[in-house]
C-alpha cells in the first residue's frame, strides 16, 4: 500500500491543533451558517430516513450525535482526534431513560477514537447501522474514496448514507470548477484557529459518481439555503445502498 498523501496527513494535524477552538465555536454557536441553516438541515435529512442506529463518521465534539439521540436514535460517533472525542463524552449528559423536553425518549450515544483507515480496511468491528452520516467531515481524496467504499460493510441491508458538504457551486470561488486540492482557510473564525489544512474540492457530478460507484443509489440532493438567500449553504446527499 502506498504511503498516505501528505495532504491527507496535514488535514489530520490541523484538526489535532484546532480541537479546542473548534469545540468552543460549536459550544457557543458562533458559526452562523450552522446555526442558521446547516445544523437543522442535516438533522432533518437523517430523520427523513427514520434510522434507529446511526454511525456519525467524523463526529467531532459530538453535537450531531447528541441531537439525533435527543429524537430517539442510538448513535455511535467516531473521530480520529482524541480531544474531540473526550469533549463529546463529557458533553453527553442526557440521562438515558428520561424523556426530553419534546416528550421523546432519547437514544444512546457512544463515542470512540477511530481513524478512517481502520473503517475503510474493515478492521473496525462496529455496526451494523441503519444509516451512516458524514457532516462536513469528508475533506480528503483517497481517504474519502476508500471510506465511502467501505460504508456498506457497516450498514444493514439497504441502509442509508447521508453526506453534508460545502456546496461546490458556492465553495468554488474563483478557482476552476473541477476536482482538485484547495488551500485551507480559517477565514471568518476566531483568531484561536491556526494551521488550516488543505481540502479536496469535488464537483456535484463527482460526488454523485462517488456514491454510485460505492454502491449507493442517490435518492436526493438537498440544497438548504438561509431565509432570503439564493446561494445554497451546503449540499446534502441522501443515498440508499443497492441490494447486495
Amino acid at each position: 500500500m502506498n504511503s498516505p498523501d501528505s495532504r491527507e496527513q496535514e488535514i489530520i494535524r490541523s484538526w489535532h491543533s484546532n480541537a479546542a477552538p473548534w469545540s468552543e465555536a460549536i459550544r457557543t454557536a458562533s458559526i452562523a451558517s450552522r446555526t442558521l441553516v446547516t445544523n437543522q438541515a442535516i438533522i432533518d435529512a437523517v430523520a427523513s430516513v427514520a434510522p434507529s442506529r446511526v454511525l456519525d463518521i467524523g463526529c467531532g465534539e459530538g453535537w450531531l450525535a447528541r441531537a439525533l439521540s435527543a429524537i430517539g436514535m442510538s448513535v455511535t460517533g467516531v473521530d480520529i482526534v482524541p480531544e474531540l472525542i473526550a469533549q463529546a463524552v463529557a458533553s453527553s449528559d442526557t440521562p438515558t431513560g428520561h424523556a426530553t423536553s419534546s416528550g421523546t425518549m432519547p437514544g444512546t450515544t457512544t463515542f470512540l477514537v477511530q481513524d478512517y483507515a481502520s473503517i475503510a480496511s474493515r478492521r473496525w468491528r462496529g455496526g451494523p447501522f441503519d444509516a451512516a452520516v458524514c457532516n462536513f467531515s469528508l475533506l480528503g481524496l483517497e481517504s474519502v474514496d476508500s471510506l465511502i467504499a467501505a460504508v456498506p460493510y457497516y450498514l444493514e441491508q439497504s441502509g442509508y448514507l447521508l453526506i453534508q458538504t460545502l456546496h461546490p457551486v458556492a465553495a468554488c470561488g474563483a478557482e476552476p470548477y473541477q476536482d482538485g486540492w484547495r488551500v485551507g482557510s480559517w477565514q471568518g473564525f476566531s483568531g484561536n484557529f491556526r494551521d488550516p489544512g488543505p481540502w479536496y474540492f469535488r464537483t456535484l457530478e463527482s460526488w454523485r459518481a462517488l456514491l454510485e460507484r460505492c454502491g449507493f443509489d442517490i435518492l436526493e440532493c438537498r440544497e438548504p439555503k438561509a431565509a432570503g438567500t439564493v446561494t445554497p449553504a451546503s449540499a446534502i446527499w441522501i443515498g440508499k445502498e443497492r441490494e447486495r
